[in-house]
Formats: structure tokens, sequence, C-alpha cells
């Protein structure tokens, strides 16, 4: 897989979302990533079925055992407060894949950096690089301000906000904001309905 430097969001949106897919965060319908296939729609939800797997071929149960241990540790590495011991855990991701750095011309003869993983890496590395280059992206340009916990008091979820302003709150906006959202509509009505 190749992935650009400057695409950041797209590694920090899957850092994202794999870290949300544990039964950790979502309680009420727990583990997301139950089986082969699950790793394959959450490979397909983010358009990387073909750019993962060169082969073409479905996750396997060795697959998702590997991707559950990157979610374990791409969360330890997004719950760090130090922007020093993200990039080191960044970089590690990135390196797992036997990455190297490369600098292409795209089709209006600009110049943009890339990295592509070594021939025959795992699943698994190859997301860890994907993942490793957005964070380094969004360290270099938002910074680690920007990896958070979610507001939401009944979740557990972490989110990257890779936003234009910076002031997402919530790691699933529509799900954990308009939770809360409504539970204050609820409160307000009923605060009304006894008042």
């Amino acid at each position: 897989m190749k992935t650009s430097f400057s695409d950041y969001a797209l590694g920090a949106g899957v850092a994202t979302d794999l870290v949300n897919t544990a039964a950790l965060v979502r309680r009420s319908t727990g583990e997301s990533l139950v089986d082969a296939a699950a790793l394959g729609r959450f490979l397909a939800g983010h358009d990387l079925s073909a750019e993962a797997l060169p082969s073409g071929r479905d996750p396997s149960p060795e697959d998702l055992e590997d991707v559950l241990a990157l979610r374990h540790e791409v969360r330890t590495l997004l719950e760090s407060t130090d922007e020093d011991a993200l990039a080191v855990g960044a970089n590690t991701l990135v390196e797992r894949a036997g990455t190297r750095p490369v600098l292409e011309r795209d089709a209006d003869g600009h110049w943009h950096w890339f990295t592509t993983a070594g021939p025959g890496a795992a699943l698994a590395d190859e997301l860890a690089a994907l993942i490793g280059t957005g964070l380094l992206g969004v360290l270099h340009t938002l910074s680690g301000d920007r990896v958070r916990h979610c507001a939401s008091p009944t979740c557990d979820g972490m989110f990257v906000d890779t936003s234009k302003a910076g002031r997402r709150r919530y790691c699933t906006p529509g799900l954990c904001g308009n939770r809360l959202n409504v539970a204050r509509h609820r409160a307000r009505q009923l605060a009304e309905d006894t008042g």
C-alpha cells in the first residue's frame, strides 16, 4: 500500500475507527470485529480492502488476531499524553511494514512524499504503517492535542480530530453527540413537565 504523508486524515481516521471497534467502547453492542468477515467489512468501509490485501484475498482469522493486537497497541499510543511518546510510537508503527519513503511527481508535476510497505507485508503491518503515517502527519500539521477522549460521559472512545477548526468533541459525532443532545432534551422536557 502506498500512503501519502499529506493525507494524514485517512490514517488518523482509520486509527480512530479501529480503536473504537472494541467492546470497551461499544458497551451496548459489544465487539465489532468478531470475525475475519467483519474485518473485511471494516477495511471495505475505508476503501482499503484492495490496497491492504493486494492478493485480493479476504482477511484470515490470523489477520484478525494481528489487527486486534494492533488495535490495542494503537489505543495505548493514543492514550499517551506526551507528544514525543506519540511520535516514537507512530514511527514504530510505520517501521513495522518495512516501509521506505518515496518521493514522486503527480500528474500535475508536483512532488509528494509517500511511504510504501515492503513486499509481503502482513495486513496488520500495512494498517500500522497507514495509521503511523497518519499520526505523524497530525503531529506535524496540527499537534498532539488533537488526540482526544470522547466527551460523552457514557463512552470510552478516542479520536484524532483532523477537522479544520479542531473543535470536535465526540468519537462518533452522529452517535455520541446525538445521544448526549437527546438526553439533555429529555431532561429539559421532564423539568418543564414537572415544573
